[in-house]
């Protein structure tokens, strides 16, 4: 980089997305020969479902390799449409849909369309750590409320109606969540609602990519069936990434009020025009298709891995976890081990020098809780095979066994033994 290369504030705002650099780095360290396991990314172990790439290679035999709309072909957008319809009882005709390039355009789109500077997104932490910054580099200031393992990572009312000011734009939601598996009930989305009732200013962005990752014995009830008079004022966002391991097809999709949607559309038009062609055709057979076989054998899955892990975990000193209600993550407390030392006289001082610890001695990537603005805390994604997962925990074991001898004997083993 030449010296008189001048960076915008905006990308000095932001930073690389901390899974990214976590994955990044635990890949460099496979390259060099080094045992690892991460468990650092978000992304299904199961690969596309088989319908799902033959719809795609038919598309590519019917010549569907053209520009697409900007808000995504008639046939994905209608197929949509039709989904929200049979699932969740929700009319939204094609004109309220945009398709983009996975959910997190949907959701830098929606801030760009509406953020001005100094207008502020309430953001539940721990949080996807591409909200705060996406709000940030649109010129927005993320207001950070702290929702810890005691109210079981989730937003309360009266957490809410303290971080509302004059100047709110958004509130936030993501359920089940990312990072903690968090799923809000029936009773505590009416009563956020009944905050937001008082603020009629406030949007809501209910990023609802793990809609269909739960463990609870029924379907979670839906946002907008407990507060439909919040239709108007709420976007859905959603993909087929987590539904149907479709991560690398790149589509997911904003649902709102048509005027926001429009919107979007023009930030989108500007951005990167309308969505790949082939992986729209894809997307279209998944949710059309009447056999929804995978979605439940998956999560289904994912419910035994949560179960897995989290009872793995809660055997380990020093270590607690919450049972998930959703998603396929794990985010692990680990405020016993602060304090501790390290077989070479290292203290642990923070979660980041835990997972720093994990590894450097045994090979498990994790993800620092910082990262999703609550600590001490670190994230694993349970998004693994069974196997994978019985040897990660087992490694976890061993390295937080290793920490407290460490501390018992008081006598530092040399760098050399440490790594043994």
């Amino acid at each position: 980089m030449t010296n008189n290369l001048r960076l915008s504030q905006r990308v000095q705002r932001v930073k690389l997305s901390p899974n990214a650099a976590a994955s990044a780095r635990a890949a460099a360290l496979a390259a060099q020969g080094r045992d690892v396991v991460s468990l650092t990314t978000g992304e299904p172990d199961f690969d596309t479902p088989e319908f799902i790439k033959q719809a795609a290679v038919a598309a590519l035999a019917r010549g569907e390799t053209k520009y697409t709309p900007t808000q995504g072909t008639a046939a994905l957008r209608n197929a949509i449409s039709a989904k929200y319809a049979s699932e969740n009882a929700l009319g939204y005709p094609a004109s309220h849909i945009i398709v983009s390039n996975g959910g997190k355009q949907v959701i830098y789109n929606a801030f760009a369309a509406t953020l001005d500077a100094g207008d502020e997104v309430i953001v539940p932490a721990p949080y996807w750590p591409s909200f705060p910054d996406m709000v940030r580099v649109n010129d927005g200031q993320p207001v950070i409320v702290p929702c810890d393992i005691g109210v079981g990572f989730k937003l309360t009312a009266r957490a809410l109606e303290a971080a509302i000011t004059p100047r709110t734009r958004w509130l936030v939601l993501n359920t089940p969540g990312n990072p903690s598996g968090a799923l809000y009930d029936a009773a505590e989305l009416g009563a956020l609602a009944e905050v937001l009732r008082r603020h009629p200013n406030v949007l809501v962005l209910l990023d609802e990519l793990y809609e269909h990752i739960w463990f609870t014995p029924q379907p979670p009830a839906h946002w907008l069936q407990v507060a439909p008079d919040l239709k108007e004022r709420t976007l859905l966002v959603n993909g087929a990434s987590k539904t149907y391991a479709m991560t690398g097809w790149r589509i997911g999709w904003g649902v709102g009020p048509a005027a926001l949607v429009q919107a979007m559309a023009v930030i989108q038009s500007q951005a990167s025009s309308g969505p790949n062609s082939v992986a729209q055709a894809a997307v279209t057979a998944a949710l059309e298709s009447p056999d929804q076989s995978f979605v439940v054998q998956a999560r289904a899955a994912y419910a035994r891995r949560a179960r897995f892990v989290t009872q793995a975990i809660n055997a380990v000193p020093g270590l607690s976890l919450l049972l998930p209600g959703g998603s396929f993550f794990a985010f692990v407390h680990c405020g016993g081990l602060l304090g501790s030392v390290r077989p070479d006289g290292q203290v642990i001082r923070s979660d980041t020098d835990l997972t720093e610890w994990l590894l450097e001695s045994e090979g498990v990537a994790a993800v620092d809780g910082p990262s999703y603005g609550l600590a001490p805390y670190f994230r694993i994604s349970t998004a693994a095979s069974d196997a994978v997962l019985r040897d990660a925990t087992a490694r976890i074991a061993r390295a937080v066994a290793a920490l407290r001898a460490a501390e018992t004997a008081g006598k530092p083993a040399s760098p050399t033994e440490a790594v043994q």
